[in-house]
């Protein structure tokens, strides 16, 4: 019996080689509704007139709670390890979505 709980309870991840090389990103903006968070990941360079979104992810509120907690914690463990991150002050410059409508 005790055997066929710890098989339920494992997850079967897959990683396939382009998801594994990673995203570059600088810059998350964190949108949120009732029922989601939308956090875009996006990779801005100087000099650069365009800038893309890299990647969305959208999660449930409770997943963004779980999340928020374990970044914490392994900001919390990485700076036991290596030291305080420093924190710069955010460079100022506007950010543009593309076109906006006027009624």
């Amino acid at each position: 019996m005790e055997k066929k709980k710890e098989q339920k309870s494992k997850i079967n991840i897959e990683l396939d080689e382009k998801v594994a090389e990673g995203t570059y990103s600088n810059l998350a903006i964190i949108n949120h509704s009732l029922s989601e968070f939308v956090i875009d990941f996006i990779s801005i360079m100087p000099g650069s007139p365009k800038n893309k979104v890299k990647s969305r992810i959208i999660i449930t509120p409770q997943h963004a709670k779980k999340l928020a907690k374990a970044l914490n914690d392994n900001i919390n463990r990485f700076e036991e390890s290596f030291g305080s991150i420093k924190d710069y002050d955010n460079p100022k410059f506007q950010l543009n979505f593309g076109p906006t409508g006027k009624a």
